[in-house]
């Protein structure tokens, strides 16, 4: 009991403040990962689209690293997949393409143009080389 006790309490020390606050009350593990899949992971209607206005609002900062850059695009492409949004992979191509900043111009286009296929991984590899 006091192990389970013990691993709850570390999985809310990964956990923001506003979240925590959430679920501070939670003892156990499965409880505190019901309480965070219904608070952030629900399929509802309002949620999808709060994530969708997320992916198009989503774009490269001047300061921010390019590795933090695709890590972020990873993970809203990841939340989106968790509620059941759909995203080809020539489409998360041109997600994480068209989002960075426009000094990858001259890049972007040099990946698009004379290939028959280009995959999410292709392009993550080529940015991060």
């Amino acid at each position: 009991m006091m192990a389970i006790l013990v691993q709850t309490s570390l999985k809310k020390l990964c956990l923001a403040n506003m979240v925590l606050q959430e679920v501070l009350m939670k003892k156990t593990s499965s409880a505190l990962w019901k309480m965070l899949e219904t608070l952030y992971a629900t399929k509802s209607l309002a949620n999808r689209l709060v994530l969708k206005q997320h992916l198009f609002m989503f774009r490269m900062n001047e300061c921010e690293l390019l590795r933090d850059h695709i890590s972020q695009c990873i993970t809203l492409l990841n939340d989106l997949k968790n509620v059941k949004v759909q995203i080809d992979d020539e489409d998360q191509v041109m997600i994480l393409l068209c989002f960075l900043l426009t000094s990858y111009k001259s890049f972007r286009e040099t990946l698009i143009y004379g290939r028959d296929k280009l995959s999410f991984e292709d392009v993550k590899g080529h940015l991060l080389s």
